[in-house]
């Protein structure tokens, strides 16, 4: 199967009907020649309802860190954004659901294949952080803290969510040591 017709399968994908709300609507931007992958959680609501991935408040604040404007990071065939869950899964208690298991053991490892030039691969949030690296840390702090610990071509970040505000507000290492390393490695991965 190419990328061309595993893309459509997933858009067209409904494996978690009937446990996520509806309308079911997978988001994601991949291209075979994309040479930065965004490794997220899953859409939020507004997401969800343009369809377009972090079209948001995290999405200013992701691109931000990246040093990257609206369209490169929009550019499939240069960023692919893939989440742990394509569909947004609702909302908890104390924000949005985690994603479904079932949208990454089903999807994940065939579309990662497809993308061979990736040069950098981000990875946000815990659920990420627990299907990319191979020894993430007991919390995403200190996953985040150790960044230096895991491969140059693998970046582990917190959610640009505005609701991490105090995390990113009691760790200003992050903004000093990380978030300049991160617009390196961005503009390395992008140069042709």
């Amino acid at each position: 199967m190419t990328l061309d017709t595993l893309l459509p399968s997933i858009r067209d994908c409904r494996l978690c009907a009937g446990t996520i709300p509806e309308p079911i609507r997978p988001v994601l931007q991949a291209h075979r020649s994309a040479r930065i992958l965004i490794a997220g959680q899953a859409p939020g609501r507004k997401v969800q309802a343009s369809g377009v991935p972090f079209d948001d408040a995290s999405g200013e604040r992701l691109r931000d860190w990246m040093g990257v404007d609206r369209e490169t990071f929009y550019d499939p065939a240069r960023i692919a954004i893939l989440p742990m869950a394509f569909c947004y899964p609702g909302k908890g208690k104390s924000g949005d659901l985690p994603p479904p298991p079932v949208c990454a053991e089903t999807w994940r490892e065939t579309l990662l294949a497809k993308l061979p030039n990736l040069r950098l691969t981000l990875v946000i949030g815990q659920y990420a952080m627990g299907w990319h690296l191979d020894t993430p840390r007991r919390t995403l702090t200190e996953t985040v803290r150790n960044w230096r610990d895991f491969d140059a071509a693998t970046l582990p970040l917190p959610h640009p969510s505005p609701r991490n505000n105090i995390w990113l507000a009691k760790n200003p290492w992050f903004g000093e040591d990380l978030l300049p390393h991160l617009r390196s490695r961005v503009a390395c991965a992008l140069e042709a």
